[in-house]
């Protein structure tokens, strides 16, 4: 693999740089992100680690950030063309009420204003039977006004498409004369439910200029280093190219996080672990994936730019989307989340966060807001650098802006305490509330904060034994160069099981060429239930084995089971080409030795107590050692509180177990 190939994970703190060096160890390197545009910190990171790849491989929180309005990114114009009477069916919804009792809850803005939903002349039934040919002069004559009125993006949705596409297919060869930018539903989203194949293909049309451009000057900005190639984390855990990810940006909604949940899936076959959670805290947020047999969790649905509670997204408070997603939750806590207090007195942790510009008081860069960051160097259990001076940190700024609270060491503790209880509820949100017993999982924890939390959300949900891989700050980054190139494929209500399969994966192959497996989901629910679970199905494709498998997952998910017919309303197929290319993970030091310890500081835990603090580089397979104790490292830092006990694992992970 070598410097042929270069991973970068843009965060909303920092960017990082991952890549193998010829010895065949791990490089790495982090540079605070450029918010507005993201594009030239990976050139600078690029630039200083002396790289000059010939493949890029990246994820992105682009997608996520224009979508929740942040500051910076233009809103492109775009316009819905859609059957006659449905032009306000992206408006009407599902009518669930997010908040049954709130009489002042207002849904979420149409992403099309009224005045740029047109209807045209046309109707295919559910059978895919034409019932009224499309009037192509209404077509012409909406595209026209388009061009007038200066749209840049253009979504198309006509009922039942996604059994029969013609329609849309030729309105699309229309508009593409008048607009540059057009999605198709049928090409976005085949799939039934209206009202979700709209949402999706209208986010889709929004997302397609701001990701084209930003891929465009990306692929601009770093081809002077001799980059030929780049590829995109997609929302399900694979690799997709840049052409890909232009045409259906839609998929790479959830990029960054998907990337860790695939390190932490190859990390788990590596140590043999059939249950674990991947839990990342990075600068602004948390999130936390369940993987089991290796697999992550996949979900058929999200919804983004609504509101979250305690990680869980309040259904009709934002917007849905039809697509593949490795099943994460998301809660605004990171080593940048402000603590404040209410009009009450009482405490408070985020959402709000300090970003990386201010960023946490003690960087010294404006900051004057108290942050989790700020709290962790207030009470000793980070030092005063982070990646190996990157930043170096201000003890009194930290203590100044935190003493605005009350007493700056009462004040770290209880903000703590409420962040791992934040934390540890997206850990349960992922187990519990899928039906998983989370003491039957081992955490791996990772990013730049997750170390740093780890045990006591281990505790908080009695989990018994925590894993800090090696490289947890650029763990996502090294799911990057871990994960294997995918790409889906989907019917929706196939009259035969397996020729339905057979079919999506003859498609795929002559899309993307050689292809080394597939897997095989479909959608299922009982006959007459209006929604439907995902499960995973075998080859050759057995009806009863689906039944049984889908029978488990529903008893697993809603505790019972009905005496009732299945019925399947999607197949997708994902089609696997292995990476080749991928690090070998490693320990280095096995060889056991003196280890000195770097310094000994006072850390407060229940109390103050004098604590040992090691350089993981230092550290050899075997070692181990008794809480309390730091273990630092470049990418973040470890906190072993008193009653646990830690051992360097085999490939360099080091094991956290309750005593």
């Amino acid at each position: 693999m070598g410097l042929n190939v270069v991973a970068v994970d843009v965060g909303g703190t920092f960017t990082d740089v991952v890549y193998v060096k010829e010895d065949g160890s791990i490089g790495c390197l982090k540079v605070l992100t450029n918010p507005r545009k993201p594009e030239l910190a990976i050139y600078k990171g690029l630039e200083m680690c002396g790289l000059k790849p010939r493949v890029l491989i990246h994820a992105s929180t682009l997608a996520t950030n224009l979508i929740r309005g942040q500051v910076g990114l233009e809103i492109p114009k775009i316009a819905l063309i859609t059957t006659r009477g449905f032009r306000d069916i992206i408006e009407i919804g599902r009518q669930n009420r997010p908040k049954l009792y709130d009489p002042f809850f207002e849904k979420p803005k149409p992403l099309v204003p009224r005045e740029y939903r047109f209807e045209v002349t046309e109707r295919i039934d559910y059978t895919g039977r034409i019932v009224e040919p499309l009037n192509l002069r209404e077509v012409e004559d909406i595209g026209v006004k388009l061009k007038d009125n200066g749209i840049e993006s253009v979504a198309i949705v006509f009922l039942h498409s996604y059994i029969n596409s013609i329609h849309e297919e030729m309105a699309g060869d229309i508009i593409k004369k008048y607009v540059k930018y057009v999605s198709l539903s049928s090409k976005v989203s085949s799939e039934p439910r209206e009202y979700e194949r709209t949402s999706t293909t209208v986010i889709n049309a929004l997302l397609k200029p701001v990701v084209s451009r930003y891929l465009s000057s990306l692929k601009k900005e770093v081809s002077p280093l001799g980059v030929e190639e780049i590829y995109i984390m997609s929302s399900v855990g694979g690799l997709i190219d840049i052409e890909e990810a232009v045409e259906r940006p839609v998929q790479i909604i959830e990029s960054g996080p998907a990337a860790g949940i695939v390190a932490t899936a190859v990390f788990a076959r590596e140590l043999g672990l059939t249950r674990v959670v991947g839990f990342d805290m990075g600068g602004t947020t948390a999130k936390a994936g369940s993987v089991i047999d290796f697999n992550p969790t996949i979900v058929s649905e999200y919804e983004v730019g609504g509101e979250v509670h305690h990680g869980r997204v309040i259904k009709g408070s934002g917007y849905p989307i039809r697509f593949p997603f490795i099943d994460l939750a998301e809660v605004s806590a990171g080593g940048g989340t402000i603590i404040w207090r209410d009009y009450e007195g009482a405490l408070h942790v985020g959402p709000m966060s300090a970003g990386s510009e201010p960023g946490p008081a003690c960087y010294g860069l404006g900051g004057v807001n108290p942050t989790i960051t700020d709290a962790n160097l207030v009470l000793g259990r980070i030092g005063l650098k982070l990646a190996n001076g990157l930043i170096i940190l201000n003890y009194d700024l930290a203590e100044k802006s935190l003493s605005k609270l009350g007493n700056p060491v009462e004040v770290a503790y209880e903000a703590l305490q409420l962040v791992n209880l934040e934390m540890a509820r997206a850990v349960r949100l992922v187990t519990i509330e899928r039906g998983l017993n989370p003491e039957e999982f081992v955490l791996i924890a990772y990013g730049g904060a997750g170390p740093q939390h780890a045990v006591f959300i281990a505790e908080e949900i009695g989990i018994k034994t925590v894993i800090i891989p090696p490289h947890p700050g650029l763990f996502s980054a090294m799911g990057l160069l871990l994960a294997d190139w995918k790409f889906e494929a989907r019917k929706a209500y196939p009259a035969n099981l397996e020729d339905s399969f057979r079919e999506l994966e003859e498609h795929l192959i002559n899309k993307v060429g050689d292809v080394d497996y597939f897997i095989r989901y479909a959608d299922v629910r009982y006959v007459g239930q209006g929604w439907e679970l995902t499960v995973p199905v075998g080859t050759p494709t057995d009806t009863f084995e689906v039944k049984r498998v889908f029978e488990e997952k529903h008893y697993s998910t809603f505790g019972f089971k009905l005496d009732r017919d299945i019925e399947i309303t999607l197949i997708r197929v994902f089609a696997v080409k292995i990476n080749k290319s991928k690090p070998k993970l490693g320990a280095v030091n096995k060889e056991p030795r003196r280890v000195e310890r770097l310094e000994t500081r006072k850390v407060f835990f229940d109390e103050w107590i004098e604590t040992p603090v090691y350089n993981r580089d230092d550290l050899f397979v075997g070692f181990t050692i008794e809480g309390p104790a730091i273990i630092e490292e470049y990418s973040s830092c470890t906190v072993i509180p008193p009653g646990w006990v830690m051992e360097v694992g085999g490939i360099g992970e080091l094991v956290l177990k309750r005593l």
